[in-house]
């Protein structure tokens, strides 16, 4: 009896241990170089872990097309299958996202997704021009080749991936399974792990039989630092980091010792920076942003009365719409938060600017310049031109050209050293 039990217990350990392992992570969101390293370290887990295969769960608008090469180079190059989900519903896998799908060992779609739209945008070639429509057309072709070459090697549809490259075309996924674009149609993970279960992928390395159905789930989460990098890529919030920076150290200079602003503003332009990199930048917007940033110093140090805080105004506006040079609308800063920070650093300058002015105009309450203008009386008779009067409550030794007698009214001209200039009122 007790030899039977302990046989049960061996089986049902080596039964748990023999259990197949399945990695899951989540990419919702632009493809930028964060997305990437994460489908990386991914894809190194997997295979360190000798998972079954790795499920992409997806949802994206699509992104930058260098870090969507990189990312399809490690799909391609896995020794652990990746299985590409489209999901929930109401997702989609476009521009980038195509390539992806396509690279995947296996492919699959939730009800009420789409595919498609993945015609290349490059930067700046949005006009007429013959140069900027050659490199299109370059982009163009270039792009065909390599999403039909990755066909080719996954057994999906050629043809249906040129044309979403050339005509820019998008597919629901009962459409994408009846053109061969994808395997299968899954409403939930669970469905999709019953369905690919037992299926033949090739990898890199060798011929693999998926074995998902009653596999160990391992969900693999962005850490920390993906995440923060991830929220900081979002153009919006580099721009507003940027800003943050850059009126940091504006306030430091302006006001040394003050500290905070300082440190505050070095951080978040060390942030800035970083999400700049991974954007499609073009830098005479950035330098325009810095020359307005320039222009507002020499407003406080340069009495320009205003022209020069206009100035900085229209060139924060045209550096903040031309410094994401990218058609695509999640690569480039909302108009909202653009015309925000415009309007916020043109009240503040147009403010401080203005008190500046107002001060420079407004009389001195101490000093020589006090005296000038004001009434007082002589407290005996000027001789040779000279005599005491009483200003303010205070004895001051005057000078005048006019015949001035005790207890007249005098008015202060100017001060000169030690002796004041007077008028006879």
């Amino acid at each position: 009896m007790i030899r039977k039990a302990l046989l049960f217990y061996l089986f049902s350990f080596s039964v748990l241990f023999a259990r197949s392992q399945v990695n899951i992570i989540t990419i919702n969101g632009v493809i930028n170089p964060v997305a990437q390293d994460f489908i990386r370290s991914a894809i190194e887990e997997a295979e360190g872990d000798s998972a079954n295969c790795l499920v992409i769960k997806m949802d994206t608008p699509g992104g930058l097309m260098k870090s969507m090469h990189i990312i399809v180079k490690d799909i391609m190059a896995s020794e652990v299958p990746v299985v590409v989900y489209v999901a929930p519903s109401g997702s989609r896998a476009a521009s980038a996202g195509v390539f992806i799908t396509y690279a995947a060992h296996v492919a699959a779609m939730a009800p009420g997704t789409n595919i498609g739209a993945a015609s290349p945008v490059t930067m700046g070639a949005a006009g007429a021009d013959s140069a900027n429509q050659t490199m299109l057309k370059k982009a163009t072709n270039d792009a065909v080749a390599h999403i039909r070459s990755i066909a080719e090697k996954r057994g999906r549809n050629a043809d249906w991936g040129e044309k979403a490259v050339r005509e820019a075309v998008s597919i629901t996924e009962t459409e994408a399974l009846e053109l061969g674009v994808i395997e299968y149609i899954a409403p939930t993970l669970d469905s999709l792990l019953s369905l690919i279960d037992g299926k033949e992928v090739e990898t890199a390395s060798a011929i693999v039989v998926l074995k998902t159905k009653d596999a160990r789930r391992k969900r693999i989460e962005m850490s920390l630092r993906y995440k923060i990098l991830d929220v900081i890529s979002d153009p919006n919030i580099a721009y507003i980091l940027l800003m943050i920076g850059i009126y940091g150290i504006f306030f430091e200079l302006y006001n040394p010792g003050s500290v905070f602003p300082g440190v505050i503003g070095a951080i978040c332009l060390i942030l800035g920076f970083y999400a700049l990199q991974t954007l499609p930048v073009n830098y005479a917007g950035l330098l325009l942003i810095l020359l307005a940033i320039v222009l507002f110093l020499l407003e406080i140090k340069i009495p320009s009365y205003g022209v020069l805080s206009i100035g900085g105004v229209i060139s924060m506006l045209l550096g903040s719409l031309m410094l994401f040079e990218s058609p695509l609308p999640f690569l480039r800063v909302s108009w909202k938060v653009i015309v925000a920070a415009t309007a916020a650093t043109a009240v503040f300058f147009i403010f401080a600017v203005g008190m500046g002015i107002r001060a420079q105009r407004k009389k001195p309450a101490i000093g020589r310049e006090a005296l000038t203008g004001l009434i007082g009386n002589a407290s005996e008779n000027f001789k040779n031109g000279e005599g005491r009067i009483v200003v303010q409550g205070e004895i001051w030794q005057a000078v005048s050209s006019d015949k001035i007698k005790e207890g007249d009214s005098v008015k202060v001209i100017k001060k000169e050293g030690f002796k004041i200039k007077v008028e006879k009122v």
